[in-house]
């Protein structure tokens, strides 16, 4: 099952993805946070601590594809998310001019995964940037978010904690709480 779960900012969104695999054999986390500041160290302390230590992690920064090389078979993918790799791609020199071929290798390698969950910010719900640059990010993402749900099986909005299934079916999973 190929799922996105969207939301806000502290939404409870990766947590919720974290529960849809509960239970799978063997899952690659592809962490997609950059450690830039303190803030941003503690939120990846805080998400390593609460996931099952069995998972892989692989960091990817603007890296996805080489971060879903060599999977096994029986493996599941959580991607958190796909929107701070957006943000790390166009912050990445050439990719940055032209993130076209990189978004398309994105959709097309992770939509091909039999077990992917993807975590993506909605951040188009807001004020609009006064930046060229910020709206320019803005709308890849509302782009990028539009190619995935049309391309997964379910499609999840994540908002106070509460899932509301948008496409597919529901999760065989329960929520966990924070």
């Amino acid at each position: 099952m190929r799922t996105l779960v969207l939301g806000g900012t502290r939404s409870g969104k990766s947590l919720y993805a974290e529960s849809l695999l509960d239970g799978a054999p063997r899952v690659r986390y592809v962490a997609t946070l950059r450690p830039d500041d303190v803030e941003c160290v503690q939120r990846i302390r805080r998400h390593r601590e609460r996931r099952p230590h069995g998972w892989e992690l692989v960091e990817a920064g603007p890296h996805l594809g080489a971060a879903l090389d060599g999977l096994a078979p029986d493996t599941s993918v959580l991607v958190d998310g796909i929107t701070l790799w957006l943000a790390a791609l166009l912050d990445d020199g050439a990719a940055a001019a032209n993130p076209e071929p990189a978004v398309e290798m994105a959709v097309a390698r992770l939509t091909a995964l039999p077990s992917v969950v993807i975590v993506a910010d909605d951040v188009g719900g807001g004020l609009v940037p006064e930046s060229a640059l910020a709206r320019r990010f803005r709308d890849l993402a509302g782009e990028l978010n539009q190619r995935l749900a049309a391309a997964c099986d379910r499609v999840v909005l994540v908002t106070a904690g509460l899932p509301l299934v948008l496409k597919g079916p529901p999760p065989h999973t329960a929520h966990k709480e924070e």
